[in-house]
């Protein structure tokens, strides 16, 4: 019974299925033209699933840089204060950084500072009203120096939520008042 080891010297040759004479003993190389596929691609629906999955995880990966680059630098609250009042005190202060702006010119032109009223009387001053959101407005003179503060009603006793008294002067610096 003849011997059949497949590999080197046995009787079995890569290139008989391909129609090529072979000599017993004798080495064959087979090379692949550039047109032979050697491993057929993927099926389209595989690739446009690994497209969209790879298209999903970019733009999610860009959303959470976004959250994390701008969400998260977003100034806070005041201590003590509640979320929803942020846009109450951003418009406080707004308030009073043109109650000061409205004193300045004030007190350059007429080289003494005016009450809240008097400013409201001669134009220097464009507010609709002396008060926002429960605060109300004042301006305290001496000579070329003023404050003008904001203040709000006292919250109910064991209420978690504060309203501080803003205040601002001829600095034009909102600060705290405590």
């Amino acid at each position: 019974m003849p011997h059949r080891e497949r590999g080197f010297g046995g009787n079995y040759s890569l290139a008989k299925p391909l129609g090529v004479p072979t000599n017993k003993g004798a080495v064959v190389s087979y090379r692949t033209s550039r047109h032979t596929i050697l491993e057929s691609a993927a099926p389209p629906g595989q690739t446009y699933r690994m497209r969209a999955l790879a298209g999903l995880l970019v733009v999610s990966l860009l959303a959470v840089g976004v959250y994390l680059f701008f969400l998260k630098k977003m100034p806070a609250t005041d201590e003590g204060t509640a979320p929803t009042q942020a846009i109450s005190l951003t418009g406080v202060r707004g308030d009073l950084l043109q109650i000061a702006q409205a004193e300045r010119g004030y007190v350059a032109l007429n080289g003494h500072c005016a009450t809240l009223d008097e400013l409201l009387s001669s134009n220097s001053l464009a507010m609709a009203r002396s008060e926002r959101d429960g605060y109300s407005y004042s301006v305290e003179c001496s000579s070329g120096d003023f404050t003008a503060t904001a203040r709000h009603a006292p919250a109910p006793p064991n209420s978690p939520i504060r309203y501080p008294t803003l205040a601002i002067d001829q600095n034009m610096q909102v600060h705290e008042v405590n």
